[in-house]
């Protein structure tokens, strides 16, 4: 993975030494065509700045962008993210965009879900949205123990150099975040389980790195190549052979309590998904397991990044580490009780989010028919309408001073007391919430079909980010040296950046 990796950056700076990227149209012996097949795969190397400088041209209207597999059209005026969200699902889709992205047949253990939304049932939206919301009070307290448990663990198997230890922050907050979940969806027995733990952690990465292959070779290959890769990487057969018999024994258990006899009660996400499965088709076992993997993949990818890019702005901003935690001593308890609060950590986690955010594109829809925006631009089946979620994140038009981190600027004036320091004072004109959704906050979705499991996220966010902050004082071992490199939309965080976290 780490020349993988390095090859690419090797290629982005190749690409940005040179006149074509900021003159892209000057070759006259290259057609239109060619010199669009030639962008689109530089886009791979350089998304995130592809689409800024599309959203800035296009001053409000949509524009498109290309990658080697697809055509992307970009919206961001509310008047056409609300045709995105109202079009019917037979239309844009979702889920189609996921499958293409994720190519679960090949990453997820066989799972071919359906194109269309709600197909064999959407009851993971109420068990992501409503019951593991509604269980964070029982999760939070023990969760917090443990993760403080863990960090310390983990933290001093790294090696001392020059009088420091020296964490890879990255790969320790994915272990971290793998725990986390764990212990949250499945339960604490199966997080003794070290082999089915060793695969949960490695199945993002296989995950991620089969899928894209997938993606870009020729479409007559794909059942060859992908057929060959899910067959050596082995963590998603792992996890789903471990989870398999749960929920059969759960499903038998179904069945016993719906001819009266008495079962054991469970509160995990397998309960939770197999429960609002739909009643007139109950989902089978391996139905329920697929769900799990794909709802894994998204959870812990997403947070374990979002996560680690705060920890590197601790590091950039030490100003913000005492009222944080002055915050967390006399708020934490009541956290743990209810599941909301602590606004100022929140604050920090949004602003933080904010100007590094995980992903440049965001509300999702494959067109499976042809579809027209009211301002005439056509999308044509297989082209993607999204979101350009970073850059309007980024926007002067709905934030002040765009361009630069202010950890409070979401949190309500009233609640810390005005600081000789200006940018912790410095606020947006109405308060708002990391969890929230709204036309400038696009992180987890718009809409209808916005992430269910936010509020879950959010929590596990603050109480991984609030173990730290209580307990130890951070610096970037090497601060001037570059911390993230991007593929394709994404942002990620480089595995090589190490943090020094001092006892405190």
């Amino acid at each position: 993975m780490a020349a993988f990796i390095s090859t690419y950056l090797v290629y982005v700076k190749l690409i940005a030494s040179t006149k074509l990227m900021k003159q892209p149209f000057a070759f006259d012996n290259l057609s239109r065509t060619v010199w669009k097949r030639i962008y689109a795969w530089v886009y791979l190397f350089n998304g995130p700045k592809i689409i800024q400088d599309g959203f800035d041209k296009a001053n409000g209207g949509s524009f498109e962008v290309f990658a080697p597999d697809n055509r992307y059209v970009f919206v961001s005026s509310i008047k056409h993210i609300k045709e995105l969200d109202t079009a019917p699902d037979t239309v844009l889709s979702l889920q189609a965009a996921s499958k293409q992205m994720l190519q679960p047949v090949y990453t997820m253990h066989g799972f071919n879900w359906f194109d269309r939304r709600g197909t064999e049932g959407v009851g993971f939206v109420r068990a992501l949205r409503t019951l593991l919301t509604n269980n964070l009070p029982h999760i939070l307290p023990d969760l917090g123990i443990i993760i403080r448990t863990r960090f310390e663990e983990l933290n001093s198997t790294y090696p001392i150099e020059n009088g420091s230890r020296l964490s890879p922050v990255y790969p320790l907050v994915v272990k971290l975040v793998v725990l986390s979940n764990a212990l949250s969806f499945f339960g604490e027995d199966l997080t003794k389980n070290e082999q089915f733990m060793e695969s949960a952690l490695a199945y993002i990465e296989e995950t991620l790195i089969c899928a894209e292959i997938v993606r870009l070779i020729p479409k007559f290959l794909v059942p060859i190549v992908g057929g060959i890769i899910a067959r050596r990487l082995k963590s998603h057969e792992t996890v789903f052979n471990a989870l398999l018999p749960i929920a059969q024994q759960r499903c038998q258990e179904r069945d016993l309590e719906n001819i009266g006899q008495a079962v054991p009660k469970h509160a995990d996400c397998i309960q939770w998904i197999m429960a609002t499965s739909p009643r007139q088709n109950p989902w089978t076992a391996k139905r329920i397991v697929h769900e799990l993997m794909a709802i894994w993949f998204g959870s812990v990818h997403a947070l374990s990044t979002t996560i680690t890019f705060a920890i590197h702005d601790l590091c950039i901003y030490p100003e913000y580490v005492q009222p944080l935690r002055e915050e967390l001593l006399t708020q934490y308890g009541e956290f743990e009780r209810t599941g909301t609060g602590l606004p100022l950590v929140d604050s920090f986690l949004k602003e933080s989010a904010r100007l590094t955010p995980v992903e440049s594109m965001s509300t999702r829809r494959s067109a499976l028919q042809p579809f027209v925006l009211s301002d005439g631009t056509k999308l044509s089946p297989g082209d993607w309408a999204c979101t350009p979620v970073r850059a309007i994140m980024q926007s002067a038009k709905y934030y002040p001073k765009p361009l630069k981190f202010y950890g409070f600027r979401f949190a309500d004036g009233a609640i810390i007391s005005d600081s000789t320091a200006s940018n912790l004072n410095f606020r947006q004109p109405a308060a708002s919430k990391l969890s929230d959704i709204n036309q400038a906050w696009h992180v987890w979705g718009t809409g209808r079909m916005a992430c269910p499991g936010r509020y879950y996220a959010s929590a596990v966010m603050k109480v991984i980010i609030g173990q730290i902050i209580l307990n130890y004082d951070c610096k970037l071992a090497k601060p001037d040296e570059p911390r993230l490199f991007t593929w394709r939309s994404c942002m990620l965080p480089r595995e090589k950046t190490k943090v020094i976290f001092t006892p405190c």
